[in-house]
């Protein structure tokens, strides 16, 4: 018997016309293998390909990112030297901020990363993931990203607490696994360029614990396929 995960989304995934596969990242310190074996690879660039069919494991061996390494908590945070090079490429090499100031502001004013969580973090299409989601990642537009959105706090309608800005790594993976909370970001400019994200493409990270109420509210929704009724007179003039 399939894993329950492994469908959960399935009626979500036609409904909304979601054309990438949604992402399952798992973070864990069992030994995990995957097709594609070992390979050095890019956060941004795993939920990029993860989201095409494929899966990857990363370790803090394999991390291609030396950011992304430490903002999903694989490794620590950079010291001495190595802080003051990471100073100087994010405001003269990738001029992402303003100064060391607005640097310190952006590293120290939102969540801070989950160091120590886990040794390796799985990457694979919710589809194919051997195990349990801690986190669903979805590649969507604008409009699939409202529907998620509504979808998820439809049962609660608590309002989103998000944390918009930052490196993809951080906003998509981090912030909702050290929260609990759903995220929604555009990802930071550095990684949409590199990795050639579709111009339209928005991230929506939903802790698993959620899906299966998102899933739930998909027939009983406007959001997802129930059917909107408009009492007359009450809608917009013509």
């Amino acid at each position: 018997m399939d894993e329950p995960w492994k469908s959960d989304l399935d009626e979500l995934v036609e409904v909304l016309g979601i054309k990438s596969k949604p992402v399952a990242v798992t973070f864990t310190n069992d030994e995990v293998e995957v097709a594609g074996g070992r390979k050095k690879m890019w956060m941004c660039g795993a939920l990029k390909q993860a989201a095409k069919g494929k899966s990857y494991v990363i370790d803090r061996e394999t991390t291609q990112c030396p950011g992304g390494g430490w903002h999903c908590g694989l490794t620590p945070p950079p010291p001495g030297p190595a802080f003051r090079g990471l100073q100087w490429f994010l405001t003269r090499g990738e001029k992402l901020t303003h100064s060391i100031t607005s640097f310190h502001r952006m590293m120290n004013m939102g969540t801070p990363p989950p160091t120590g969580l886990s040794e390796r973090i799985l990457f694979a299409p919710v589809s194919e993931a051997e195990l349990r989601p801690d986190l669903v990642v979805f590649l969507v537009n604008a409009e699939q990203a409202c529907r998620i959105v509504t979808l998820d706090h439809y049962w609660d309608g608590i309002p989103l607490d998000i944390e918009l800005t930052g490196s993809l790594c951080h906003a998509a993976i981090a912030y909702p696994i050290v929260t609990g909370r759903t995220n929604v970001t555009f990802g930071d400019w550095t990684a949409r360029r590199m990795q050639k994200f579709a111009s339209d493409i928005v991230f929506v990270s939903v802790p698993y614990e959620r899906v299966r109420n998102l899933a739930a509210a998909v027939p009983e929704c406007s959001a997802g396929s129930a059917e909107l009724e408009i009492p007359e007179g009450f809608g917009p003039s013509r």
